[in-house]
């Protein structure tokens, strides 16, 4: 394939002034490409150019008649004008020749011309594709730094081997919390309720306690000294129950003298109890208010340089008692009633004549019962109404009981021990409720009278008219012997006890 400008060093058009083959046809049209048309070989060309079979197959640039040059000299100033563009520009760096029936030996006219090839797409795809791999290689080295690398950290001494960005509830996960296990949820009796109820796992970085709320999102940091403990039981919540803690009756003394006197009343304590809300368990746990004892003395009346004796009368008032306070009256002796309540109610007026005539009235229950037969409630409703009976009728407030029979013992102290102030018996019964005659009632007491002693007869219940007979005589011959006459008051007053 011959140069396209052989001779020369060729020009921006790509043509020469000189001729290749023949002589420059200037007097007609371009020629045509019919074969009528084909100049033959030409004499006058050089020895070089002779045409041969082999030529016919050679590409050969064949120059334009001028009429097609102008032509091709325009669309070449179309081109320029494009040319000035950038992407044009592009172009021109890499244009390339086109080939157009160069093979064709029946086209002696076949010319080679120049076509610009756009290359900027391929340009524009290589640099796409750098980008994407620069890209693509920092986002992945991002996500190694970030996600994907290795770190290690010391966990309860060992060193153990991890990724960046994981969490401490990962890291627990993974290692099967490090044999560490949360507590257990206990029961207030110490039995177990839930294996994994109770405190969680503890973790510590660098020291500093990680909350089980935060473990889930708190990163592990890059050779971190961290601990795991298990976690510690938990007791269940519990209500509290205050039981009383019943106070003591071993200080309640019944043996002594006639007069049982409270000295401390007795008070329960407390006990707490404590109720899983859970479990129902119930603990009995600590007193948290002591029990104070009940102490009960029976003191012997005995006054210091003196002799003295109480005469007492039960059951009243009745129609009897007018009688006795006129004989008390006459022979100016004191004397303390144990009255019925309800009789209290039925006798106002003897009620107030003891008390007016300075005697003791006191109460011997309200309906009469043997105490001990009764219920707490039926025990303490009695004393309670038999003070209060008497109180109506006298205006006297009293806490001094005789109880029908003697009958009352530790348990009534225990039960009623808030009621009453001492529970008051005898030393000389004259059993005159027998009616054993008014010789027996007076013997009975002049055989038994000693300083401090306290004599029982009665002025109700039944016939009373031995004790009215009697009563004269046993002041005069007690009174003989030097005694004097006072109340129950006075004599626990006199004996300083």
């Amino acid at each position: 394939m011959t140069s396209a400008h052989p001779g020369s060093d060729g020009g921006s058009d790509g043509f020469n002034d000189e001729p290749h083959g023949g002589p420059y046809n200037t007097n007609g049209p371009h020629h045509s490409n019919s074969p009528a048309n084909t100049p033959g070989p030409s004499t006058d060309r050089p020895p070089q150019f002779a045409p041969s079979e082999s030529a016919h197959r050679q590409p050969i640039i064949q120059f334009q008649p001028l009429n097609q040059a102008a032509k091709y000299s325009d669309a070449t100033s179309a081109s320029n004008d494009q040319f000035n563009d950038p992407y044009n520009q592009l172009d021109n760096q890499f244009a390339d020749f086109d080939e157009r029936n160069l093979d064709n030996p029946s086209n002696p006219h076949a010319t080679r011309v120049v076509r610009k090839q756009r290359v900027w797409p391929r340009v524009l795809i290589c640099l796409i594709v750098i980008a994407l791999f620069a890209t693509g290689g920092g986002w992945g080295w991002h996500l190694w730094q970030t996600e994907w690398r290795p770190i290690y950290v010391t966990v309860n001494g060992d060193e153990v081997r991890t990724r960046v960005n994981t969490t401490v509830a990962e890291l627990l996960t993974a290692n099967q919390n490090f044999r560490a296990k949360p507590g257990k949820l206990l029961a207030i009796d110490g039995s177990t309720i839930d294996e994994t109820g109770g405190n969680p796992i503890t973790v510590t970085i660098a020291g500093q306690n990680v909350d089980a709320s935060t473990q889930a999102s708190q990163i592990v940091p890059e050779n971190a000294t961290i601990t795991v403990k298990s976690g510690t039981d938990t007791t269940e919540e519990h209500d509290v129950r205050k039981d009383p803690v019943p106070f003591s009756t071993e200080r309640i003394s019944l043996v002594g003298g006639p007069i049982q006197r409270l000295k401390t009343l007795g008070k329960n304590g407390v006990r707490e109890v404590w109720i899983g809300r859970e479990s129902g368990k119930e603990v009995p746990k600590d007193v948290v208010e002591q029990p104070t004892d009940m102490v009960v003395d029976a003191p012997i009346l005995r006054p210091d340089g003196r002799k003295v004796i109480a005469l007492t009368f039960d059951d009243g008032p009745s129609q009897y008692s007018a009688s006795i306070l006129d004989i008390l009256k006459d022979k100016h002796a004191k004397a303390t009633f144990f009255d019925v309540g309800q009789q209290s109610l039925a006798f106002p007026d003897a009620e107030r004549r003891m008390v007016a005539e300075g005697h003791q009235v006191a109460s011997h229950s309200n309906t009469h019962p043997n105490m001990p037969d009764l219920d707490d409630a039926a025990l303490r409703k009695d004393i309670t109404d038999g003070f209060a009976n008497i109180k109506n009728a006298s205006g006297v407030d009293t806490k001094v009981l005789r109880a029908p029979y003697g009958a009352f013992g530790m348990k009534q102290w225990a039960v009623t021990g808030d009621l009453i102030s001492m529970n008051v018996l005898w030393d000389i019964d004259t059993e005159d409720w027998k009616l054993p005659g008014e010789n027996a009632i007076h013997d009975a007491v002049m055989s038994g009278a000693h300083n401090g002693a306290i004599v029982l007869m009665h002025d109700g219940g039944g016939d009373r008219t031995q004790t009215v007979a009697a009563l004269p005589r046993i002041i005069d011959d007690l009174k003989a012997q030097g005694y004097e006459f006072v109340t129950v008051d006075q004599l626990l007053q006199m004996s300083g006890v």
